[in-house]
């Protein structure tokens, strides 16, 4: 009796075949430019680490606080406590975070450094912009970042990680460097 499920055939191809190493290569570089501009914007504005660091954020985090009422709720409750107890207080720390964290996303995603492993913290972003209720793009970012957490194997392959990865190798299988 086998202790596993066979991986289909589709999702094999999808997310396992170096064929299609050039489709995830548009999508890993789409989604890392949306996060490199995204990104750069902040960084070089007063009100997210400049000067200012934090203002920005507190507008935004205090718009989120503003959806809580009614009864269907844009943001949830316990979203809201944690916006209100854990990222208001420190609003200046949490904006070049942010800031810093989309653009280092963006350049690990374009350059495909660590594909899975960016892909991974953008859509964490993603999740935590879409419960404050902001939608914009954070839906589709979201989706296609989850395909690159899925893809990783291939998703990086037409690029660094191609090269990185057999040296550093994964959790479970040590690469190059570490075989004695």
């Amino acid at each position: 009796m086998k202790n596993y499920i066979e991986e289909s055939p589709v999702s094999k191809f999808l997310f396992a075949n170096t064929k299609m190493a050039v489709v995830w290569l548009i999508i890993r570089v789409y989604v890392g430019w949306a996060w490199f501009q995204a990104g750069l914007h902040k960084v070089g504005t007063p009100a997210w680490t400049g000067e200012d660091a934090g203002t920005a954020l507190t507008g935004f985090v205090n718009g989120a606080l503003a959806k809580t009422a009614g009864d269907h709720p844009d943001v949830t409750g316990w979203y809201a406590w944690f916006l209100e107890n854990c990222v208001l207080p420190y609003a200046d720390t949490w904006a070049h975070v942010i800031a810093w964290g989309e653009v280092l996303v963006g350049i690990a995603l374009i350059v495909g450094l660590f594909t899975g492993i960016a892909a991974f913290f953008g859509t964490f972003m993603n999740m935590s912009f879409m419960l404050a209720g902001t939608i914009s793009i954070n839906p589709i970012l979201f989706a296609l970042g989850t395909g690159l957490v899925l893809a990783w194997r291939v998703a990086g392959y037409v690029g660094l990680d191609r090269v990185v990865l057999p040296h550093l190798g994964t959790p479970w299988s040590p690469g190059n460097l570490f075989k004695k």
